[in-house]
């Protein structure tokens, strides 16, 4: 037999009754832009997911996509600026940015999952009203603040067995779409859900301080 396949089902039968103790679980993962890494880290993640749902947990995936953003902005010839880690996005920045999320990051993982064996389903936070903002900061643009989550949807997909991968959008009163950080929406998923686990993957290795030591 394949060594592989002796360490994976030595891992999962290590795995599986920590697993079980989640059946019925809610669990939002925010999966980072820089931790998307290679193909195979996106399979690896990917087979994860399903394996989540196959012993009866609700995954839900909010993502990330700031490398893409920044490298779809470069090849289009767009500036970007940054006020205190958050990117100012104008009228020309935030269509990059709908684009990039919404399609080519949003579907990358959606196909990923559904070649694992799962049923995801690719979202914004525009579809369903999921998301409604208000604007951050004026000195931002269309960089928004989660105000309502109507999780009516995703409870939905739950009942129908599939995944959502959510692109961190929203909609704001008078239409606008605003760009929202996709950590600031995992979290305010995961409290409308009443979620029983928020996990965050991404490539730091911590919480820092001002000197760079990790923290936590």
């Amino acid at each position: 037999m394949n060594s592989d396949w002796l360490t994976t089902a030595s891992t999962l039968s290590k795995a599986l009754p920590y697993l079980q103790r989640y059946e019925g679980a809610t669990v939002v993962i925010k999966f980072g832009g820089h931790a998307m890494g290679s193909d195979e880290a996106m399979e690896t993640f990917a087979r994860d997911i399903v394996l989540m749902q196959q012993v009866g947990v609700n995954p839900v995936i909010v993502h990330g996509g700031g490398p893409m953003i920044n490298d779809m902005l470069d090849r289009l010839n767009i500036k970007s600026e940054f006020v205190e880690g958050k990117r100012v996005t104008d009228e020309a920045t935030m269509e990059v940015v709908e684009m990039v999320l919404s399609g080519r990051v949003n579907k990358r993982i959606v196909q990923a999952i559904n070649s694992q064996g799962g049923r995801a389903v690719g979202l914004s936070g525009k579809d369903a009203n999921l998301i409604t903002c208000d604007p951050t900061d004026p000195k931002l643009g269309l960089v928004g603040t989660p105000r309502d989550i109507d999780p009516t949807l995703l409870n939905k997909l739950f009942e129908a067995d599939m995944i959502p991968v959510i692109a961190p959008l929203g909609a704001g009163d008078n239409g606008e779409t605003f760009n929202i950080n996709g950590d600031t929406v995992a979290g305010a998923i995961a409290a409308a859900l009443n979620a029983d686990r928020l996990l965050l993957l991404t490539d730091v290795s911590g919480v820092k301080n001002a000197e760079g030591v990790v923290l936590t």
